[in-house]
Formats: C-alpha cells, structure tokens, sequence
C-alpha cells in the first residue's frame, strides 16, 4: 500500500483516479475546495462513494491558501503526489482571470514548493492540450512548439510545465506532465460542450455551434484517461526516464464536432436544434494526440470509441437528471 495525494479530488478526473487508487489497495488523501464553478451537488456525488472507504481521507481545502498545503504535508509523506486540482474552461478565463491566476499558478506554487521540502518519490500533474495552441501539424506530439498559446488558461498550463521543469532540475523533484485530450465520461463537467449539447437536445433549447462545426477534438473517454494516469503514477520514475518529462493521454481519433453531435442526437433520440456560429476566442480548430510515448513507456492503450463512451454518459445523465 502506498499513500497518494490526489488534489482536484471531487473533480471529474481527480474522483475518478482516487477510486481507481483505492481499488488497487492504496491509500489515498483527497483535496478539493469543492468552489462553485458548476454545481458542487455533482463534485458531492462524485465524491460519495469516495468517502465511506477506509484508505479514503479527504480534505477541503484550496491551494492557493499556503495554510491548507502546509498542513496537507504535516503528516507521514506521500509517496505519490497526483496534481488534478485546477481552474478549467477556456471561456471562463476570459470573464475571470483572477481565478486562473489563483487556482493554477499560486496554488500549484504552493504545492510544488511543499513537494520541494517534503518531495514524494513521483510529482505527477494534469497539463492539456490547450498548450499546443492552434498548431498545424497534423499530430501533436510532446516535442512540438508551445510557445504560441490562445487562452489564458492555456498560459497557466505552460507555466505550470515550466515551473515544473525548472523544480526538477533545481531540486531533482522527478515530476511527470499530462497533457490531457478532452476527457468526457459520466458525471463529466457541466462546462464542457458534450454536456451542455446533452442538456440542450433534451431540452429542446438550442445549442451554438462553434466554427460551424468544422473543429476536430480527440475526445478522451474518463476511463482510459484515469488508466494513464494510474499507470504514470505507479510506474518507477527510472522506468518513465524522469526527473521531468510531459505525456499526452488522448484517443488518438479526431472527431469532427459535427458527427460528435449526430452521435449524441442518434443516442438521445432527439434532433439537436443547432446554430451555427464563428470561432470563439480562445479556441482551436483541431487537437489530435500522439500517444506514442505514453504508449511505449506505460502501455497507453485507449479502448473506449466514442459511440460507446457517449452511450455511457447518455444513460449517466438520464438516471442523474431523471430525464
């Protein structure tokens, strides 16, 4: 049994990892300031089930409070830190900067920091493929360009990997970036497109339709996602050539948004009543993961298509919404 410090633990893919953690006879200290962001009743169901086993401890808390993460590192060490705690959403970071700012440069600094003086063998942190930027090429891979990034959440991504860098090298802290690819799944987030689209076909209300449907995204179902995770995490950091390196976890299948909706419109029954609109700021056109490392290094294997994935979550929200 090894002791594992997962923040963003009420989260959509921090959950998902505690229990996958616990199952494997671990234990695990959860952290999460449950903000309301989106509904916090959902980051409770999530956490649920969490809660009753007994390797389970779960703090809440927010990192950008340098108590909270003193007090986090007070007790026995952590073999293992998995950093999910974050400020997510690209269009919210253009209504609220401040909150990027906090969340995930001041909080991630307190963390690393206490990682620095009470180092866990393996620092293991979520990036995104929001890095990449609008990049060209046809997959991106952990070598390419991210100097060029298109959101302010992007931005604290990238900082996040080059203080992350930096703490390894300084300090030989073995850190481990994951540059997810649109993860979805059941009891997901209620700011992602693939959900608010469920709601609205349900709902009969309309849904805009960015780029007029010509964007591409490598949607990542939770379950493979949290299988990369478990396996970076677990694995030695000399297997994983670490002190620093950077990962992506996605599916490896780009989907066209438009067929990602007559998936769901197929699985719901329903006809989406679509508006179509211009590119958003922030966004970008198309993301497509070259897994190769995480493939050679872990076993990276995504298993999950999308008719399959999308048919999970349908009957998640129809049994959680009563719809």
């Amino acid at each position: 049994m090894n002791r594992y410090l997962v923040t963003g633990a009420a989260g959509f893919i921090g959950a998902h990892v505690a229990a996958a953690l616990l199952d494997a006879g671990h234990e695990v200290m959860g952290l999460d300031s449950v903000n309301d962001y989106y509904d916090p009743a959902l980051k409770r169901h999530r956490l649920h089930p969490l809660l009753g086993q007994p390797h389970f401890s779960f703090t809440e808390g927010d990192l950008s409070d340098s108590a909270t993460v003193e007090q986090l590192f007070r007790g026995d060490r952590f073999h293992t830190v998995i950093h999910l705690a974050a400020q997510a959403g690209v269009r919210y970071s253009l209504e609220n900067p401040d909150a990027y700012i906090q969340s995930n440069i001041v909080g991630f600094q307190h963390l690393i920091d206490a990682c620095r003086t009470t180092p866990p063998v393996h620092f293991v942190f979520a990036s995104s493929s929001s890095v990449y930027g609008n990049s060209e090429r046809d997959w991106l891979s952990e070598t390419d360009p991210t100097d060029t990034p298109v959101s302010l959440y992007a931005a604290t991504k990238k900082s996040n990997e080059m203080v992350a860098h930096s703490y390894s090298r300084l300090y030989g802290l073995p850190a481990t970036g994951l540059r997810f690819f649109t993860v979805y799944g059941p009891a997901g987030r209620p700011d992602m497109a693939y959900f608010g689209f469920t709601k609205a076909i349900f709902e009969g209300a309309p849904i805009q339709v960015f780029n007029h449907g010509n964007l591409e995204r490598d949607f990542t179902y939770i379950d493979d996602i949290v299988s990369g995770v478990v396996s970076v995490a677990s694995a030695p950091p000399s297997e994983l050539e670490v002190p620093y390196r950077l990962l992506n976890l996605g599916n490896h299948q780009p989907v066209k948004l438009s067929d990602f909706i007559a998936t769901l419109e197929g699985l719901i029954g329903k006809n989406a009543n679509q508006h179509f609109v211009a590119m958003q700021p922030g966004d970008v056109y198309r993301t497509a993961a070259n897994i190769d490392a995480a493939s050679a290094l872990v076993g990276f294997t995504p298993a999950t298509d999308l008719t399959t994935g999308l048919e999970r979550f349908v009957a998640w929200y129809r049994e959680y919404y009563s719809v």
